[in-house]
């Protein structure tokens, strides 16, 4: 009878797999035929996984969401997909809607919007449009690799500069520094805000789970140099994991307080649809000791369940453990100066920019 071969690590990549895309009419799997050949592979590394970029055809570049437990209601991404390979990254099914893997493709195969910064100036221009925050980064890294050629994020915030609209960045990278003057002058004008994701302040288990971005180092770093060009810094110990880093929950917040940030928040893990087999499949290859008890406290935390997608419950938990998570935060956050709102967004200087051929006004 044919056996299902085991998937190895990619070295560089953090999914372990590429499950068929769960809206494909057929699978495939790699199994051993009993022809040979199998136990070879087994103990080989598995080739290297290039990075590949297409462009995107969208002609509309701002998404809107009514969603009560986000404090924003409008966002852009510039890529789909993230070269970073974050396992629990909450944004990997998405690739199944362009018929791509959430698994390795997520991380190998992007999508980039070249004409975002264009598109937005159009949408911004609209007659009617409101202003409100606008989000970067709340599905993939605006700074993710690429981003250092492609420079889409810093055309968008250029846009945004120009029509005086507030912006919040949420990364993981230090390449955000690339873009502090065009941060800093917006944020004298109370028009920016970044948050850092750190997810662990162990060297190695960031690699494992995050393995092509930044070290921990670098974004306290990043955290440090925001803070100091006046630009309101925020801590992200996202995602919390059970067993595996909610340990650090206060040693986290405490060194991005040194570092100058001022206010901090936190989710737990979130593993909805392909990351529930994705992260436990990751969690058996690199903590198999230890596999079977995180995934315990998560459906601990979720209701019996490894994900649980309501509103008000799917960021912060529910049951003992989570509480426990939850006073642990609230108390370092006052320990540490960290409970004060750091950014209170201007919305009254927007104004469209004259373009060339535009008439000027008599008044």
């Amino acid at each position: 009878m044919d056996a299902k071969l085991p998937e190895l690590p990619r070295k560089g990549r953090g999914a372990i797999s590429n499950p068929t895309p769960r809206y494909e009419p057929a699978r495939t799997e790699r199994i051993d035929d009993g022809w040979g050949g199998a136990s070879s592979e087994e103990d080989e590394e598995p080739p290297r996984l290039a990075t590949t970029v297409t462009i995107d055809a969208s002609r509309t570049v701002i998404a809107r969401n009514d969603s009560p437990d986000i404090p924003f209601d409008r966002s852009v991404n510039p890529y789909r997909g993230c070269e970073h390979g974050c396992v629990y990254c909450y944004a990997r099914p998405s690739h199944a809607f362009l018929g791509l893997s959430p698994g390795l493709d997520f991380e190998s195969r992007l999508v980039a919007k070249p004409e975002a910064p264009k598109l937005l100036a159009q949408e911004l221009a609209k007659p009617g449009y409101t202003v409100e925050p606008l989000a970067l980064g709340t599905n993939t890294d605006p700074y993710q690799p690429i981003e250092r050629e492609m420079r889409i994020t810093r055309g968008i915030l250029e846009v945004l500069r120009d029509f005086n609209h507030p912006v919040t960045i949420t990364t993981k990278s230090a390449l955000v520094l690339r873009d502090l003057d065009i941060l800093a002058a917006m944020a004298a004008r109370g028009l920016a805000h970044v948050g850092i994701s750190v997810t662990t302040l162990d060297g190695a288990l960031a690699r494992a789970m995050e393995p092509r971005a930044p070290s921990p180092r670098r974004r306290l770093a990043a955290i440090h140099t925001l803070s100091e060009s006046g630009i309101p810094t925020a801590v992200m110990a996202a995602p919390l994991i059970p067993a595996l880093n909610d340990f650090e929950l206060e040693r986290i917040l405490e060194a991005a307080a040194r570092e100058g940030a001022t206010a901090a928040a936190y989710t737990l893990l979130r593993l909805p649809l392909e990351i529930k087999e994705l992260f436990s499949e990751w969690l058996a290859a690199h903590f198999p000791e230890r596999a079977k008890h995180v995934l315990s406290l998560i459906r601990g935390m979720r209701g019996g369940k490894l994900n649980d997608p309501n509103f008000g419950s799917r960021f912060s938990g529910q049951g003992p453990y989570a509480g426990l998570i939850r006073a642990r935060f609230q108390l370092a956050l006052k320990r540490l100066g960290l409970d004060k709102r750091d950014w209170q967004p201007t919305t009254t200087l927007f104004k469209v920019p004259p373009r060339p051929g535009d008439q000027l006004e008599l008044l």
